[in-house]
This record gives C-alpha cells, structure tokens and sequence, in this order.
C-alpha cells in the first residue's frame, strides 16, 4: 500500500502541475483578450466612433510639408459644436518633430486662440508633453474627441495618454476646427464633407 502510493504521487504531481499551468494561460488568455478590449485599437475607435472621413488636409509652413491631417466623424457631425461629439483628428508627420516641440506649439496657439488661463495652459502642457512622443516621418498622433471627457490620444494604432478635461478639448481642437484657426486652408480641407460656417 505504501509503496504503491509511494509511487503514485509524482504522477498526481505533475498531473497538478500540468492543471496549474493550463489555468494560468486560460487566465493570462482571458487577461489579454478583455485588456484589448478595454484598450482598442485607433482604428477600432474610428470604425466604432467616427467611421467617415469628413476630410482631408496638408500643412506646410514656409514651403516645408509639416503633416497631413485627416478628419474622421460619425454620420452627423455639426462643425459649428465639434467637440459635442466624438470625433478623431489624425496627424502623419511628414518629419521628425520633437514631441517636447509639438507640445509647445499646441500650447502657443492654445494661448493665441484665448483659452484657459496661465495655470491652466501650464499644466495642459505638462500633460501634453508628457504624452507627445519625439515623432519620425509617417509617424501618426490621433486625438480623439470624447464628448465631456476630455481627449484620448494615439501614436500609431495605441493610446499613448489621456487628458480627462473637457475645457482642454476644447482648446486644443480649436487648434484646427475654429474659425481663427492659424491655418484656415487645413480648417476648410478637414471640414470639406460636412456643414460649416
């Protein structure tokens, strides 16, 4: 009896073990599967948030391609309350660009438009450079529009960060989409397919 138990208990061991190890993947499985789906791909986002390409734009400076920008929204999309609804606005860096330097652009043109105060803009800054990576040519940076919530950006096809602040959308949107925009021609190309003032 003892010795039959004797050697009966490295099979039931490793039987364990083997069970162990099958439930430990069938975990890590279903750890991965429902981190995709709380953290969803850029383009999963547009085909679930803003599926149609309103437009499409280019911006050089001083003769010098910067990026394009595309616009994408849902069916309904009024330009005149952009950041009322979901929306993603999408940059392909044409060159390398500091994301230090996107950063102090963002907040430059944030300040010239007249939003937010000086602690505000500081720390939307902040956050923005602590989001924005150092880019190289066609590399792209999405923001995402989350009505009320703030922005979810992107580099390439995964969320890079977040800036939970409905004023900051705001601001920063206005970068592109309002009517004093710095750059009306990328204004007008990314509105080209939906109504405007």
């Amino acid at each position: 009896m003892w010795s039959s138990s004797r050697w009966r208990t490295p099979d039931r061991i490793r039987a364990r073990a083997g069970l162990l190890v099958a439930l430990l993947c069938t975990l890590a499985l279903a750890a991965a599967a429902e981190g995709s789906s709380l953290d969803p791909s850029l383009d999963q986002v547009r085909r679930n948030l803003a599926p149609h390409l309103a437009g499409e734009a280019r911006l050089t400076w001083f003769g010098f391609h910067i990026y394009d920008a595309q616009l994408y929204v849902p069916e309904r999309f009024d330009a005149r309350r952009p950041v009322a609804q979901p929306f993603v606005l999408e940059l392909t860096y044409a060159r390398a660009l500091k994301g230090r330097s996107i950063a102090e652009t963002s907040r430059d043109e944030i300040a010239r438009l007249g939003f937010g105060d000086d602690a505000q803009r500081k720390r939307w800054f902040e956050q923005m450079a602590g989001i924005f990576p150092d880019v190289e040519r066609g590399q792209r940076i999405a923001g995402v529009n989350v009505p009320q919530h703030g922005v979810r950006f992107y580099v390439d096809d995964r969320e890079a960060g977040r800036i939970e602040d409905g004023e900051f959308a705001r601001a920063f949107f206005a970068i592109w989409l309002d009517p004093r925009t710095r750059s009306p021609q990328v204004r007008a190309g990314l509105l080209r397919g939906v109504e405007h003032d």
